[in-house]
């Protein structure tokens, strides 16, 4: 089926109209907004008549396109907007009767919505939070409890919709990128091109990138993701629940739906372990282009209008030495004179030459009296100096701690630790940075830890051979 078997013959004749497309744009986006407060999309007429009045007597608007000739009733104007829109022709929106009230209603229609959207969208794009996407696959993913009655509804589908999310905003980030370095090669001058570096550092994408890449500990999230995808394409039990609950939605045979939801997990799979980081790579890329364009074209517009303001000095001054050999110079007008006069003269006044500073007297001399202090006070004193200084997680005193904690042990495994307050857990990191330094082997292990609100990667410490 084509789109236009769906929609009304002249759907979108009022945005093609060259006189009043923004009138009509304007008007839809005005009723749309209307609805905002509304619970549904049905409002009184009479709202949306003086809503559409006050804007074309604000905006001046005197004829439309459909109106033989300027009328200056606005109310009228905007009957005649309303009537527009709801003709089957057009099909935005629809008029209604209440049937106890007998009042008429306007209601948008699904495609009058959508179109709204779409306009608004483009007028003003949402700003999308990238790390939002991958926090609800994660939050998904890692409750199954709460998808265990409809996991392909609930889970599976959920996980795919913000995928394909985020895999759509990153692409249309990397596209808008290129775009503003293709504006740059094109920069003429130096305003214009530090105009165009204050969009690309105010953009919003700027602090989404950021968030993603290094803010919230993202492949933290994603490496449990990866984790929870395989332990799905594993389970055979799950697999069966979700080929089910795809033949329900989708209306597919039970063969077809297997194939979908293994279609769906490697596709999301495939995304989180390869395609997210080569879009990364290329938007990084993209950011580091940007940059030594900036620099270059900055570079370039500089030097060339220096060899300009170089070669036209160059040029009048050897008119100048040829005019003064001719003689050309003395029958010039004299208000001509000035464009000749390449050195500047300058001279000295009073209130270019900057006086020496007097040295303030002391007027008064004042006395301080000088307080010994005891033997008491300079130990009270060197203590807290000493306690302002001590690093409680230093590298001797981590060797002590992983000592202690190990005892007659050769190793030992992050469940053994105390882990329970921060500054356990600071002390356990604490050892792990200086592990090797004090004669120890890190070893990484399989399987996440949750302390603290954090995901912290399992890990056992062993003592190396030569230090048993």
């Amino acid at each position: 089926m084509n789109l236009f078997d769906t929609l009304p013959g002249s759907f979108f004749n009022c945005l093609a109209s060259g006189s009043t497309n923004r009138v009509y744009a304007d008007c839809l986006l005005l009723i749309y907004h209307e609805y905002d407060r509304e619970i549904t999309y049905r409002i009184p007429r009479s709202q949306v008549r003086d809503a559409l009045a006050v804007y074309l007597m604000e905006h001046q608007v005197e004829k439309l396109e459909d109106e033989p000739e300027e009328n200056t009733n606005y109310n009228e104007m905007a009957n005649a907007v309303i009537r527009r829109f709801c003709s089957r022709e057009v099909g935005w929106l629809e008029e209604d009767i209440d049937d106890a009230t007998y009042e008429k209603h306007i209601m948008m229609t699904e495609q009058g919505v959508v179109l709204a959207e779409f306009l608004q969208q483009l007028m003003k794009p949402e700003r999308e939070e990238f790390s939002s996407y991958i926090f609800n696959v994660y939050n998904i993913l890692k409750d199954p409890d709460q998808w265990e009655n409809d996991p392909y509804i609930n889970g599976l589908r959920a996980v795919y919709r913000n995928a394909k999310l985020l895999s759509k905003a990153l692409k249309r980030l990397a596209t808008f990128i290129k775009k503003i370095i293709e504006r740059m090669v094109q920069e003429e001058t130096m305003e214009s091109l530090t105009e165009n570096i204050l969009e690309y550092c105010e953009g919003d994408f700027i602090k989404e990138y950021a968030r993603l890449t290094k803010q919230q500990n993202i492949h933290i999230y994603r490496s449990y993701i990866r984790l929870r995808l395989e332990e799905i394409q594993n389970d055979a039990a799950l697999l069966e629940l979700l080929a089910k609950g795809c033949r329900l939605e989708e209306n597919r045979s039970l063969e077809e739906s297997k194939g979908v939801v293994q279609d769906m997990l490697h596709t999301i799979r495939q995304f989180f372990t390869e395609e997210y980081d080569e879009i990364m790579r290329d938007i990084k890329h993209k950011i580091t282009v940007y940059l030594q364009l900036a620099i270059g074209r900055a570079r370039f517009i500089r030097n060339r209008s220096r060899d300009i303001r170089g070669n036209v000095e160059q040029t009048i001054r050897i008119l100048t030495e040829e005019m003064d050999d001719l003689g050309w110079k003395d029958e010039l007008p004299e208000e001509m004179n000035p464009l000749f006069d390449l050195e500047s003269n300058e001279f000295l006044d009073l209130e270019s030459i900057r006086y020496p500073r007097k040295n303030q007297r002391i007027a008064k001399a004042s006395q301080v009296e000088v307080e010994e202090m005891t033997e008491e006070d300079i130990e009270r004193a060197r203590l807290a100096h000493e306690r302002e200084a001590e690093n409680p997680y230093s590298k001797e005193k981590m060797k002590s701690y992983v000592e202690h904690v190990m005892g007659n042990r050769t190793e030992v495994s992050s469940d053994d630790l105390p882990l329970e307050s921060k500054n356990e857990l600071l002390s356990a990191l604490s050892a792990v940075a200086y592990g090797r330094e004090n004669g120890f082997e890190i070893r990484v292990e399989d399987g996440y830890m949750e302390m603290q609100q954090m995901l912290i990667r399992r890990f056992t410490i062993e003592k190396e051979e030569k230090n048993e």
